[in-house]
């Protein structure tokens, strides 16, 4: 048997799911993309949990997907990572210490609350390895942070850190270093001190605001994503990723 690569952990109607591949900078495979699944149900499906903290394991919360996938691993109830188009009933926090990158990024956008730590980051770096964002990164970074922010994002690869995310309205929390999964905490607690009738039906007006949007978003992703497979960057960008080389981009 492969070790567990999530943890769980309950307290007060708030379920703790810790990503803990942290030898591969908890990059997304198959194995941690079903485990997460699995614990998004439990969070969904209990009606004793009021509140998720999706949390990481090590210095650093996502890479991303595993590069050694072939495409980001997905479930059929919560799409890639078990998460991105998952339609939850019940309302997620992430505690974030240092980089969430690409992916991860995509986790943390996911999410209904941000929480981390002074040294965390965030980027969509996917046009330095001839990518393109396809977890949801292309629309939902536009819609949390000012347009130009994303852009800048979508197009030079480079992150942002905490302090300038929070000054975007990216982040609901900034703490000290280590202090991420504490504070996502207190703010666990101000949920579940609510009807849970009435979080449960704020989250689903939520959701039902954003699905207009949401739903474009995938059309253009699609689109996005077909354009840049047809052109030879799409494999040379991990190629050289695997060599330890820079890319050969084509003129």
């Amino acid at each position: 048997m492969s070790e567990a690569l999530v943890r769980l952990e309950r307290s007060d109607g708030v379920l703790v799911i810790e990503m803990r591949r942290p030898s591969r900078r908890n990059a997304l495979n198959r194995q941690l993309t079903d485990e997460l699944s699995a614990a998004f149900d439990e969070l969904d499906d209990d009606p004793s949990l009021r509140v998720g903290i999706l949390a990481a394991a090590g210095p650093v919360f996502c890479a991303g997907t595993d590069l050694h996938e072939s495409a980001s691993p997905a479930t059929d109830r919560g799409g890639e990572y078990g998460l991105i188009r998952r339609r939850r009933r019940t309302p997620l926090v992430a505690a974030v210490e240092g980089p969430a990158l690409g992916g991860g990024f995509e986790l943390v956008l996911a999410c209904d609350l941000v929480v981390a730590g002074a040294q965390a980051s965030f980027g969509l770096p996917e046009v330095a390895r001839g990518l393109v964002p396809t977890c949801g990164g292309l629309f939902r970074g536009p819609d949390r942070l000012p347009s130009v922010v994303a852009a800048e994002l979508l197009l030079t690869g480079d992150p942002l850190d905490a302090a300038r995310a929070a000054s975007y309205g990216l982040l609901n929390v900034v703490c000290e270093p280590g202090q991420a999964l504490a504070e996502a905490h207190h703010l666990a607690a101000r949920i579940t001190k609510n009807s849970p009738a009435a979080v449960a039906a704020s989250l689903r007006a939520l959701q039902d605001v954003r699905g207009p949007g949401e739903a474009l978003g995938w059309t253009a992703t699609d689109h996005a994503i077909a354009a840049a497979s047809h052109s030879p960057d799409w494999t040379e960008g991990s190629a050289a990723f695997f060599d330890k080389r820079p890319p050969r981009w084509q003129q």
